[in-house]
């Protein structure tokens, strides 16, 4: 092939068509790796991979409603004219029907525990919509109904709870702060009573917040219960002053921010529904001089079909797509001119994301959003984000847990073997993105030299392959059906053993050579003697 190289591909990467025989089929396309010579473009955090616990699970309260008959019904009934404003436990904007009560999560299950802190070291961020508006005590009687301007109540029991299960779950807390109605003067300024409170507990406990954004979302600040007429004037009156107080009261604390969503393509433009989606750039420019230590936004790629009326649809079909595993590069690229502008150098954090906002799609619960969580996780890795918390650990369909039963879903399994594997230098293989071809490298968790390799074969129908030089240990997550529950390790369902001990994580060993990728499959490798010298 000489020198030129085809599609973008770089020195030490080659692409081949192999063909049987003379005039025969042709065999799958095949690119070979050098994992020797990949080089270092950057590292991750080792929580890099993190999840969040939405402060309504804490509290208890109202959240997505399943699918299913009572669902379909409520989707049915027209979004009532009382909701352009907050009501009760409902965010503004949004059709009371479309959720149902849960009592507050368990934070002590052994199971629970057990399956967080395998995903462990991570951050765990508490925080969604309904922290907004949640009312923390400043003793431990705490009220039996939210006190004015407040839609929720947490007790200092509950967090500590959480505090409890991070330490459990080798997690670190990250959080936001109540910014609603109730923590307002009386001309309409923020007042850090409630978030002092909250810090100061938290250390009185023996934990700590190691982050923190001002509020949940700033562009959808009237959902979030902020007073009617938010702008992003007020907002960056309230963020200055919110940067001063945790300067003083926190100076350790990681200051997280915008932490902005819906803006760009594939989201929601300029309205969430009946609600203004307020713009990142004018926060931020309201916002200066005061500025983040980390530059933080959300992604979801879709609405849910639970939010079918605010529209931005998917479909299961379109899953696997270039267009749609593509989207998070593109919400990425719209915040970076931001970041680069106005936060020149901060690192990003993907504080919150999943396969589709409010609740996630059916889907999410099976094999098919698996190539979304990993395929997301190795495309970022790439491009200086540093976190990503998925969006949930447990709750609703995009949770990584059963929220009934917290059995894992694949996309835990998935998240498990990209903890034991990938580690946290990221490297360039030198295969641009194409369908068949999703091909990510990270150093090899704790073997020195060694490349841990994840090609996803996105295609439903197309073998791929790769060529490796060196022998490896592989891991290939497939399904029966694409749609279904469970997911198979080389042939063998993943499921928990007797007194929830997860099963053995073990590779089947691969020879030096063709590595063939079966279509709509996920194969992680393990190449411990690859002798890459960034990985030293």
């Amino acid at each position: 092939m000489g020198r030129d190289w085809p599609h973008g591909l770089s020195a030490g990467v080659t692409l081949t068509f192999l063909v049987a025989s003379l005039g025969g089929p042709a065999m799958a396309q095949s690119v070979s790796l050098i994992p020797a010579t990949m080089p270092r473009i950057g590292t991750v955090d080792e929580r890099y991979q993190s999840y969040n616990v939405e402060m309504l699970e804490v509290t208890g309260g109202r959240f997505w409603r399943p699918y299913g008959p009572e669902l379909e019904a409520a989707l049915r009934q027209p979004t009532p004219a009382s909701a352009a404003q907050s009501n009760g436990d409902t965010p503004a904007g949004m059709n009371p029907a479309l959720y149902e009560s849960r009592p507050p999560l368990d934070l002590t299950n052994p199971r629970l525990r057990k399956l967080a802190a395998a995903l462990g070291p991570a951050y765990v961020r508490v925080s969604g919509t309904w922290a907004n508006t949640t009312f923390f005590p400043e003793t431990d009687q705490a009220p039996a109904t939210p006190p004015p301007g407040f839609m929720g109540v947490l007790s200092r029991q509950q967090w500590k709870s959480v505090v409890e299960f991070a330490k459990a779950a080798n997690a670190e807390i990250v959080t936001s702060f109540a910014t609603g109605l109730g923590t307002r003067d009386g001309a309409g300024v923020w007042m850090p009573e409630q978030a002092r409170r909250l810090i100061a507990y938290t250390k009185s406990v023996g934990g700590r917040i190691v982050a923190a954004e001002f509020m949940n979302e700033p562009t959808l600040a009237i959902m979030g219960g902020a007073p009617q007429g938010y702008d992003a004037a007020t907002y960056g009156r309230d963020f200055k002053a919110f940067r001063a107080f945790a300067d003083q009261a926190a100076p350790d604390m990681i200051v997280l921010g915008p932490g902005s969503v819906g803006e760009t393509i594939g989201e929601w433009g300029v309205a969430y529904g009946s609600l203004p989606v307020l713009k990142t750039r004018e926060m931020l420019v309201a916002s200066q001089p005061a500025q983040v230590d980390a530059f933080s936004y959300h992604h979801y790629g879709a609405s849910s079909q639970r939010c079918a009326a605010m529209g931005k649809q998917t479909t299961a079909e379109a899953a696997l797509s270039e267009d749609w595993l593509g989207r998070t590069d593109q919400t990425l690229a719209f915040y970076r001119a931001l970041r680069d502008e106005f936060e020149p150098g901060r690192p990003f954090w993907l504080t919150e994301t999943a396969d589709a906002a409010c609740g996630g799609n059916p889907w999410a619960n099976t094999f098919l959003d698996t190539f979304r969580y990993l395929d997301q996780l190795g495309r970022l890795a790439k491009q200086d984000v540093r976190v990503v918390a998925h969006n949930t650990l447990v709750a609703s369909d995009y949770g990584l847990l059963n929220d009934r039963t917290l059995e894992p879903k694949p996309t835990y399994w998935a998240g498990l073997l990209w903890r034991r594997l990938m580690g946290t230098t990221v490297l360039e293989t030198g295969v641009p993105i194409q369908e068949g071809f999703h091909i990510y490298a990270h150093c090899l968790r704790g073997t020195p030299g060694g490349v841990a390799v994840l090609a996803i074969n996105n295609s439903r129908t197309q073998s791929s392959a790769v060529e490796i030089p060196k022998a490896a240990e592989g891991y290939t997550l497939m399904a029966p059906q694409l749609e279904s529950s469970s997911i198979r390790l080389n042939g063998q369902e993943l499921r928990l053993r007797a007194q929830d001990e997860l099963p053995d994580l073990q590779g089947s060993r691969v020879q030096a050579g063709r590595v063939e990728l079966a279509p709509a499959s996920i194969t992680f490798l393990a190449l411990p003697e690859a002798g890459n010298p960034g990985c030293r």
